[in-house]
């Protein structure tokens, strides 16, 4: 096996990080690519704690194999104010359908995920032309605190998960003062935060090996196979109220 580099990684303990053995959890028919992982945070602040805790799950994404894209929303119009061939909104969507799965990461903002998380998943449809661009993909949920640890933002974002119809990994992240957690160049220090968010990334490509592959079979449902794809993209697609 090629040695591992843990340059990029100054904070692991090299012993205990294990690359992920594929041939464990993928069969012999399944896709061999790279996992293929969509990055969303939630904040546009010049020192945003939900962009650097993204960062920081994308150097151990890419560890672990993963090709991973992140997505700016820093200029994404407010749902329904622009139409869906706004740039970026073009550009979420496309990201959003090549995604095999997904990190979410949002600030707490009086009790609640922000509006630029919540724009961002408003603007991903349920139904791409009766395909759904979510569904039966992975999800991570993580979230940064401003004072003590809370879950409200990952408990929303779980709800948001599956009403997108993606299969949320059964842990997740909540970093309690987050401006406690980051060293002067961005870094997230050493902690039992940090050991909690490698957890989560590993569970993650874990899950999106074992299910890329049978996603469409696992999420295939009788009511939708009743219907023609035509009437699948009108019923999902009506207008926003």
């Amino acid at each position: 096996m090629t040695e591992k580099d843990f340059s990029d990684l100054p904070n692991i303990d090299g012993n205990s990080l294990q690359p992920i053995d594929f041939a464990k959890l993928a069969g012999p028919d399944t896709p061999k690519h790279a996992p293929r992982i969509l990055v969303l945070y939630g904040s546009v602040r010049e020192r945003s704690y939900s962009r650097l805790l993204s960062e920081e799950a994308t150097r151990l994404l890419e560890w672990y194999g993963c090709e991973v894209r992140t997505f700016n929303p820093s200029g994404l119009p407010l749902p329904d104010d622009a139409d869906a061939e706004h740039p970026k909104v073009h550009e979420l969507r496309g990201l959003a359908e090549w995604a095999e799965g997904m990190v979410w990461v949002s600030p707490e903002r009086h009790g609640a995920i922000t509006a630029v998380m919540k724009a961002q998943i408003d603007w991903i449809p349920l139904s791409l032309g009766g395909v759904r661009p979510t569904q039966g993909k992975t999800l991570a949920i993580m979230q940064v605190c401003g004072g003590s640890q809370s879950f409200n933002a990952v408990n929303q974002l779980r709800i948001l998960g599956r009403w997108m119809r993606m299969l949320t990994i059964p842990n997740q992240s909540s970093v309690a003062k987050a401006f406690n957690e980051f060293d002067d160049t961005g870094r997230m220090k050493p902690s039992p935060y940090y050991n909690r968010v490698v957890d989560v990334c590993e569970e993650l490509v874990k899950f999106t090996l074992l299910t890329r592959h049978h996603s469409a079979y696992l999420t295939s449902r009788y009511s939708e196979r009743v219907e023609t794809a035509e009437e699948l993209s009108r019923r999902v697609n009506q207008p926003s109220l």
